[in-house]
């Protein structure tokens, strides 16, 4: 029997919404096994960041080689990598293992404001991780500082932001458009086929881990087979009802609901 796997290069979340943690329980609901390969431990809960402890390179480089020499993946996803440093340690080993499909959802700043990823890691992830991406997920806040343009007004404001970042090197952009006014509009652009993907705006505050959840999800559809459309599709679906079905946890913002996509059905 062949079991789908995908690799997530990420941070933990020591509240469990996002990062690392989103990964694994995405992953298990949608019937994949997920490997990690944790960048920084944090400490943060529903109402932000408080304090972040990064891995050295030299120990995520052994997380990597340790998973990819023994276990292997079909898709590796990235989440928050911390610095230029961290970023060069993954591309050497999507090179050194050659994977094919990896999923890129560039965690530069967390919801409360802190930032991720410094400066030289915002260039490297645009001159070395983005050609080597098969599908990039970067919501409007991070599309604007990687391409240093205005805020989008209208729906072709967002197509035009999604082939500027296409320009970056990525087989796949996907411009999610959670924080873009009127329905939720993510844009799927692939260098030929432009599509908008719509859902009906929920008014919503447990959202934490939304991005996480639903890159994560894309990277399970694709270990399982889907097109990338596809994979996209289904995973707008799958966190379209972990937001709705969010759970009240902690004092502030709590996180989506993993397990909603599977209840649903």
């Amino acid at each position: 029997m062949t079991i789908p796997k995908i690799l997530s290069v990420a941070g933990s979340d020591s509240g469990g919404g996002a990062g690392i943690q989103a990964d694994i329980k995405t992953s298990q609901e949608l019937g994949v096994f997920s490997t990690t390969a944790i960048t920084a431990l944090t400490a943060q809960n529903t109402m932000g960041v408080q304090e972040v402890f990064p891995v050295s390179t030299e120990f995520l480089k052994a997380q990597l080689k340790a998973v990819l020499s023994d276990i292997g993946t079909d898709v590796l996803k990235t989440g928050m990598l911390v610095s230029e440093g961290h970023i060069q340690v993954v591309c050497d080993a999507i090179d050194t293992y050659s994977i094919k499909r990896v999923v890129v959802d560039p965690v530069i700043a967390s919801t409360s404001g802190s930032d991720l990823l410094n400066e030289a890691g915002v260039k490297a992830l645009k001159e070395t991780l983005l050609p080597r991406t098969t599908i990039f997920t970067p919501n409007i806040p991070e599309a604007l500082r990687l391409t240093e343009t205005h805020e989008p007004v209208t729906v072709a404001d967002l197509k035009k932001l999604a082939v500027q970042l296409y320009q970056f090197g990525p087989t796949i952009v996907v411009l999610k458009g959670g924080h873009f006014n009127g329905d939720a509009v993510d844009v799927f652009y692939d260098g030929t086929r432009l599509e908008l993907l719509t859902e009906e705006r929920m008014q919503r505050t447990n959202t934490h881990g939304t991005g996480c959840t639903f890159a994560s999800a894309i990277a399970a559809e694709l270990a399982k087979g889907s097109i990338p459309f596809e994979a996209v599709k289904l995973a707008k679906a799958f966190i379209t009802e972990a937001i709705r079905y969010g759970l009240p946890i902690g004092k502030g913002n709590g996180p989506t609901n993993h397990a909603a996509y599977k209840q649903s059905r």
